[in-house]
């Protein structure tokens, strides 16, 4: 990694020293107002825990929904304060606002080793804007800061980006950096061969992670709805399958840059159909070649999923972004599933096996499987761009190893 991380930094930097860290804490949270999912909040806990421990006064900045600058009651943060607690085994007082009077006054009375979160970034129009005087007010608050809020690494917002043009040093957390580790690491100084799967429902919200990847990769799988553009790009009838009819054109650029890099460039060669989009639809596996009129495709076929599994079987670094079908519903899980054991049985080959973050990362764990990946990561958008290989600035913000 290029960047300096939490780990450079000395115990006589931190101790006593008010340390603002920005987390990912936009997790689910139900009706009820309680956390279906509490991953996010223990993915920071290694750095929160070292901070702590080294007697820093931890100030934990995030965001929470989409509440576009105004205060709005159903997007506090009072149910993750209250299960940072239980998970750190100490109180973590929670402030009324970010910035203001009452989280000054919170912060000042800080002991060395307390922990402060402040209320959902969020409610503050500057913070998307990346305002200025938004960003100075923020990190008045603190003199160090630690961003550990890879999921949020691609905004370049008042509490990723701006605040670190008022304080010093500016690192990466334990989770950033092993984010970036695995994924930048992939992508740069991969083990070969290097294989990538790529699903999802659309060609359009992949086609820069698609390009990149086929200019590293040794193997390109691709599954999910947007394999039906793919399909009729080479003429063939899908039924009522999903298809961007606009991107025709690009699935077969796509596809010819493949095979001019000499990537093994794969698609199903059958799929599991239904009679319309419900769990409980009417169902039947065809050949790519002879999709019915009226059915759509939902997953991939068993035949697809052993090819699949064949071509895997020699790669020493897999990356997955996307299902391979509605893996919601049960009756269409099963491509998803298969390709989700098969990279468990890799992963204890050696393989490195990285879960590029969204879809994928709820489908290994609802396969039970998620303990089994060399690496889940935290980031859906800033997974993607990092792999089209963009310029995250949260990223850029931070210090360079010197």
């Amino acid at each position: 990694m290029t960047k300096r991380s939490l780990s450079s930094l000395s115990l006589d930097e931190l101790n006593g020293k008010r340390v603002l860290v920005r987390v990912d804490f936009n997790v689910p949270i139900n009706d009820q107002g309680s956390i279906t999912d509490d991953t996010r909040i223990r993915a920071a806990l290694p750095t929160i825990q070292d901070l702590v421990a080294k007697k820093a006064k931890v100030i934990l900045s995030a965001h929470f929904g989409r509440p576009k600058g105004t205060v709005n009651d159903g997007m506090r943060l009072s149910p993750v304060a209250h299960r940072l607690s239980e998970l750190l085994g100490k109180p973590v007082t929670k402030t009324d606002s970010c910035i203001g009077p009452d989280a000054e006054e919170k912060v000042n009375a800080m002991n060395n080793g307390d922990v402060v979160l402040l209320e959902n970034v969020r409610f503050i129009p500057g913070e998307e804007k990346n305002d200025k005087d938004f960003a100075r007010q923020l990190a008045s608050l603190a003199e160090v800061y630690v961003n550990d809020a890879f999921g949020a690494a691609h905004r370049a917002h008042a509490s990723t980006e701006g605040v670190t043009n008022f304080l010093s040093p500016n690192v990466a957390g334990y989770l950033m950096e092993k984010e970036l580790q695995y994924l930048q690491g992939a992508i740069d100084s991969p083990k070969r061969p290097l294989a990538a799967i790529v699903g999802g429902s659309k060609v359009s919200s992949k086609i820069g992670v698609l390009e990149s990847l086929i200019d590293k990769c040794d193997k390109v799988l691709l599954g999910g709805g947007m394999i039906f553009t793919f399909y009729k790009a080479r003429g063939l009838s899908v039924g009522k399958s999903l298809v961007e009819d606009d991107k025709i054109e690009l699935a077969k650029a796509l596809e010819e840059k493949a095979l001019s890099k000499g990537v093994e460039f794969l698609l199903p060669t059958d799929v599991v159909l239904a009679d319309n989009f419900a769990p409980d639809a009417n169902s039947q596996v065809a050949s790519i070649t002879s999709i019915p009129e009226g059915w759509m495709g939902l997953d991939i076929g068993p035949d697809s999923a052993e090819s699949f599994q064949s071509a895997l079987s020699n790669c020493q670094t897999v990356i997955w972004n996307g299902p391979m079908g509605v893996f919601e519903f049960d009756k269409f899980a099963k491509g998803t599933n298969s390709i989700a054991n098969s990279l468990a049985d890799l992963s204890q080959k050696g393989c490195c096996t990285i879960i590029g973050g969204g879809d994928s990362v709820a489908a290994v764990e609802k396969a039970g499987l998620a303990s089994k990946m060399s690496h889940i990561s935290t980031g859906g958008g800033a997974s993607l761009e990092l792999l089209e290989g963009k310029v995250l600035p949260g990223v850029a913000a931070l210090d360079d190893l010197t």
